[in-house]
């Protein structure tokens, strides 16, 4: 009595005449192609080739459909007959798709993977999205694509981004922090770690992102941007090297003892954050450059009027002091250098804190211009005066540049 043929398996393949036809590793690369379509849903017909084949590739489409495959530089087999040759001879009565998923798992198409994909990542990002509905200031920066694609960036699968949008969302619900708090100490009571927002860690540089779009802290980079940018918000890093200097400031004992003598003060941001002046005269003049500063403690000593000067771009400590004012009711007065560097300086600050120019329109540049010979001229790229919106075409009219130490003579004058 002779050996019977093993039935068929109830998926309709023989698995030993399958992986005889088509299991050779030889036909490996027409298994994977043959996967590929699956995956993208195309039709299992016409042809596919293989350049520079192998010998074993060559003789093993051979034996798989009956017949030399031709002698070319690359191998080309017809799906249709490879699907006739399984049905036909019953390693699979299902044909070419069954004989591929039975030799090397189930296919799942790709529109179904990016679809599971697509509602994953949404569900990450769930905690930014109820973010933006309980923090009106956040809701923009919270739902606007560039934001999602950072969350993929940093995370790189949803099951970490939706760690990390949760951390985020629970550390910028308590921002702005007020009073002002360290860091580490902020990071230690919100997330259970000192170190959770450290430099590089995919939550600071999401958690920043986000903080920067509550305050408006402008665009930019380095370890000082980064405190300064933090502070803004509250965060103190480093609260010693960011400071401001002020001239006749009162509201402390040392603030008080350096205004009676006339002395220009140095004013830290963990002083302003600590013990900040208690006092808000009704107005204070903001210059850009210490030159004008010091000019006037040299010329007015004790009795200037208030003076701030930002010492370029505002720091921290700067804008801190500057907030407290006004939220105390003074009036803030500003005036910088007449180019576009001054100009995106006011900007910052006009971003922050109100303020009304002090001698910094079009009708003071152009009595400037007119006043002083040979002004150095206008370099680098245009930057709007929204205080003024005569001032920037002024400026390029003129093409020249006037330094606020130019002006010192009336800024002087108004002090005195």
């Amino acid at each position: 009595m002779g050996m019977s043929t093993p039935p068929p398996s109830p998926g309709g393949t023989d698995p030993d005449r399958l992986r005889r036809l088509l299991g050779d590793p030889a036909l490996a690369w027409l298994v994977e192609r043959v996967r590929r379509r699956l995956e993208r849903e195309q039709p299992l017909t016409g042809t596919v080739s293989l350049t520079s084949p192998t010998e074993a590739q060559r003789t093993a489409v051979e034996r798989l459909l009956g017949r030399a495959p031709g002698g070319g530089r690359s191998l080309a087999v017809r799906l249709d007959a490879v699907d006739e040759v399984l049905r036909r001879s019953g390693a699979s009565r299902d044909g070419l798709a069954a004989a591929v998923e039975a030799l090397s798992g189930p296919v799942t198409p790709l529109r179904l993977i990016q679809e599971d994909e697509s509602r994953a990542w949404q569900e990450a990002c769930r905690p930014l999205g109820t973010l933006a509905r309980e923090r009106p200031g956040l809701a923009e920066w919270a739902t606007e694509p560039r934001t999602r694609s950072l969350v993929r960036r940093l995370a790189r699968t949803p099951q970490a981004a939706g760690r990390l949008t949760a951390d985020a969302a629970k550390v910028l619900r308590r921002l702005p922090a007020e009073p002002a708090v360290s860091l580490p100490a902020f990071a230690a009571r919100v997330l259970g770690s000192a170190h959770a927002l450290d430099d590089g860690t995919p939550l600071a540089t999401l958690t920043l992102a986000g903080a920067r779009a509550l305050t408006g802290f402008p665009d930019g980079t380095g370890a000082e941007w980064r405190r300064d940018a933090w502070a803004s918000a509250g965060l103190l890093r480093d609260e010693l090297s960011s400071t401001v200097l002020t001239l006749n400031l009162r509201g402390t004992p040392a603030m008080d003892w350096l205004a009676d003598t006339g002395e220009p003060t140095v004013l830290t941001l963990r002083q302003l954050a600590g013990r900040p002046p208690v006092a808000a005269p009704p107005v204070v003049r903001v210059c850009e450059n210490p030159a004008v500063l010091a000019a006037a403690a040299e010329a007015h000593g004790a009795r200037c009027p208030p003076l701030v000067c930002l010492q370029g771009q505002p720091s921290a400590a700067a804008l801190t002091l500057l907030r407290r004012l006004h939220g105390g009711g003074t009036r803030i007065l500003y005036h910088g250098d007449f180019d576009w560097g001054g100009f995106r300086i006011a900007s910052v600050l006009l971003e922050h804190v109100p303020w009304r120019p002090w001698r910094y329109t079009a009708t003071d540049y152009r009595a400037l211009v007119a006043a002083v010979p040979r002004l150095p001229p206008l370099t680098g790229l245009p930057a709007d005066a929204s205080w003024d919106p005569a001032l920037a075409p002024a400026l390029a009219e003129s093409g020249v540049r006037v330094e606020e130490e130019v002006a010192l003579p009336s800024l002087l004058a108004d002090l005195a």
